[in-house]
């Protein structure tokens, strides 16, 4: 697959998966730009990127939930060409965990808008951006969480299925422009976000005990499934989810009442 010439938006591009999916696509020549809402962070991630790979990476400070941030963002990761040939949604969170009658309705509404309102944003404000390159390849992030139930990430859940909605819709409205439009859902990722579960607890033991593969998957497992749906090689598939997860979506989510018990 050639990348080279292509310009990709990553937001949450700092860490994690999001950071995976910039290394992996710098690496074949794409120009990749990576957002976030930490400075400190994305300058960390270019500088050891170029030091790894010795290519440059650029950057731009964003805050997906404000509309007027998303679409600045956009406009100058576009450059002067004013194309993006690929967009990775990557941002997204959880704010506020517990089960239905200890929600907090603005914690509820905090994730909605998050995940749901933020891959919104870049959606809309990318179109004219990805149609400029004759067609283009938008991925929202997605978890098992979407389809396989998760007790107590009521707003979580919700939100992750919407995305996968989302691309659906938007493959089919903007099929006549040649952009694409795919979900990916990985299942336990060792990233940073997912330190605050310990190695030795039952949480983490629920996880083993239900991915057939017997461990959790890596950012550069979720990366590589990226690179393709990025590259021409998917040129055919849009509208679609494509589940990562060692397996675990066979089986039973992951038991957190440790995380809620008295």
């Amino acid at each position: 697959m050639s990348f080279d010439g292509m310009r990709v938006l990553i937001t949450g591009g700092g860490t994690g998966i999001g950071r995976a999916c910039a290394e992996s696509l710098a690496a074949q020549g794409t120009s990749v730009i990576i957002c976030g809402r930490t400075l400190e962070t994305l300058e960390r991630t270019a500088k050891e990127i170029h030091s790894n790979l010795g290519v440059e990476v650029e950057y731009v400070v964003c805050d997906i939930t404000n509309e007027e941030s998303v679409r600045e963002c956009i406009a100058q990761a576009a450059g002067s060409s004013k194309n993006l040939g690929g967009f990775v949604a990557n941002a997204g969170g959880a704010i506020g965990l517990g089960s239905y009658q200890d929600l907090d309705a603005e914690q509820y509404l905090d994730t909605l808008k998050l995940n749901i309102l933020g891959t919104m944003h870049c959606v809309k404000h990318s179109i004219s951006y990805l149609a400029n390159g004759n067609g283009g390849s938008f991925i929202g992030m997605s978890s098992i969480a979407s389809h396989l139930t998760h007790r107590f990430f009521g707003a979580y859940t919700v939100s992750k299925a919407g995305i996968e909605t989302m691309m659906k819709n938007a493959a089919d409205e903007y099929g006549d422009l040649k952009i694409r439009f795919n979900s990916v859902r990985p299942g336990f990722i060792a990233t940073e976000m997912m330190e605050v579960i310990p190695r030795d607890s039952e949480i983490f033991k629920s996880y083993l005990e239900n991915i057939p593969l017997g461990e959790v998957g890596k950012p550069e497992d979720v990366a590589a499934l990226v690179k393709f749906l990025i590259g021409s090689e998917s040129s055919w598939i849009t509208g679609q989810t494509f589940t990562i997860d060692g397996g675990h979506s066979l089986r039973a989510g992951p038991d957190y009442s440790e995380f809620f018990s008295n």
